[in-house]
């Protein structure tokens, strides 16, 4: 726990209250300062682009962010070959090497362009989940326009803004106090904004989340997938009614169509998803039409097959990202981690942006099976099981899963075995599957449900990158 956050949680509620506004008055005047009408304008400009208009857009731009690379970059500079080199100034983004996530985490400050002195930066930090966090750094300019990138892209294809009352489930510490009675939020005055706690929901905290919304008078939620998820069924477990919601935005974790179904049911309102990464290295959102579509003037997306060559539409692969709206500190051909694949029809909406069929998973949440085999999305050995809350799947080994599960009244035998069977069926008889009841499944430190915990040794998760699941 850091310095501010251990103030924070020796101030009483009021005063807590009074920090969280202090702090969203901070956020909002970084966010939505000088350049952010602007940036909102352009946008708007750029969403009815045709294919031939983002073609040029995106060379024109790439071509002065590689030749940067080339001369102002230390870590390009110094890693690429001449052969490479020669290849940026040209432009040929195919003939450079991808990027693992390593030497930015590393040593980030390698990849800042010498060339810019911007008087003040912000400093972003991954979860860290999967070891030392990646500090991605931004300028000032550069936040608003992500910002207004979510508003245009995002919060506007689903009828609502950041200027209206909205509830957030994300990483950070609301409630301090683990044993906590409640409340389970606190409240941004600044932004009219419900902060909810990821941490303590559960079925008997579930009226309390839906009772603070309310009282808030909140138009939407953003945040979390699986924090949503759960309390949806919570609320349709308690009959809890819905807090009159205008849409619901997902992020963070992806959003299953089981997911889906119950949280409209739930809320009343339309579920959209949002895909993205702390360090803004791609944006794929939602339209009207419930299409994922990539923003081109966010990345370059490249949907790769184990040889580098690029995947046909409807085909998995891995994702890599040329974010071309990060200037400050250039990420090129950078590898996500992500398995995605494209969409081979147009979207109904007239829009040409590029459309993600699925993102399929993440690679660190594969399981593999004794004979090679990869699977992703393991969390469908838990659909349509009545009696489960929650589950986690933790490879132990390639012979041994151990599967958790918060159960709910009239959870037995049957049941354990329900789930052992559908994860022999998916790996193989010969794999031992232990069922394990649990009371909770803890999250990360940044809040997050883990559906999935690889246990193999890392030699063994290594030949993923180069031979992403199918």
């Amino acid at each position: 726990m850091g310095k501010l956050d251990s103030i924070y949680a020796k101030l009483p509620l009021m005063a807590q209250n009074a920090a969280v506004t202090g702090y969203g008055l901070y956020w909002w005047q970084l966010r939505f300062g000088p350049g952010y009408p602007t940036f909102v304008r352009q946008y708007q400009e750029r969403e009815r682009f045709t294919n031939e208009e983002w073609h040029a857009w995106q060379v024109d731009r790439l071509k002065n962010l590689l030749a940067a690379c080339v001369s102002h970059v230390p870590y390009y500079r110094d890693n690429w070959s001449e052969t490479q080199k020669r290849a940026a100034l040209n432009c040929t983004l195919s003939a450079l090497p991808l990027l693992e996530k390593e030497p930015l985490r590393a040593d980030p400050k390698a990849f800042l362009r010498e060339d810019m002195h911007p008087s003040r930066t912000q400093v972003s930090l991954t979860s860290g989940s999967t070891g030392t966090p990646i500090a991605s750094y931004f300028t000032i300019p550069e936040v608003r326009q992500s910002l207004a990138l979510r508003e245009v892209r995002s919060a506007r294809w689903a009828g609502v803004s950041f200027a209206m009352p909205r509830a957030t489930f994300s990483g950070r510490m609301v409630e301090p106090n683990p044993d906590s009675m409640g409340p389970f939020y606190r409240f941004n005055a600044i932004e009219r904004q419900v902060y909810l706690s990821a941490f303590h929901l559960r079925p008997d905290t579930a009226l309390q989340y839906v009772e603070a919304m309310n009282r808030h008078k909140i138009k939407w939620a953003t945040g979390y997938a699986v924090s949503y998820y759960l309390l949806a069924r919570f609320m349709l477990e308690q009959r809890i009614p819905s807090p009159h919601l205008k849409a619901i935005i997902t992020t963070s974790e992806k959003l299953t169509p089981e997911m889906r179904s119950v949280m409209e049911q739930a809320y009343g309102c339309r579920i959209y998803e949002e895909y993205s990464t702390v360090e803004n290295a791609i944006f794929a959102s939602e339209c009207e039409q419930g299409r994922l579509h990539v923003s081109p003037d966010v990345a370059v997306v490249e949907i790769l097959r184990p040889d580098g060559s690029s995947c046909d539409p409807e085909e998995p692969g891995e994702v890599v990202v040329t974010a071309l709206s990060r200037v400050y500190q250039p990420l090129i051909r950078f590898r996500l981690g992500d398995v995605a694949r494209w969409d081979s029809e147009p979207c109904p909406c007239g829009r040409q942006m590029p459309v993600i069929k699925e993102v399929v998973g993440r690679i660190e949440d594969v399981v593999i099976g004794p004979d090679g085999r990869q699977m992703v999305r393991f969390h469908g050995v838990f659909v349509n099981q009545p009696h489960v809350q929650e589950g986690q799947i933790i490879q132990e080994s390639l012979n041994f899963i151990r599967v958790k599960v918060v159960s709910t009244d009239g959870f037995g035998n049957q049941d354990v075995q329900d789930i052992v069977h559908r994860v022999q069926l998916r790996l193989g008889g010969e794999v031992r599957v232990e069922v394990e009841p649990v009371a909770e499944i803890p999250r990360t430190k940044a809040g997050k449900f883990q559906a999935v915990v690889n246990k193999l040794p890392k030699e063994q998760m290594d030949t993923l990158k180069l031979h992403p699941p199918s």
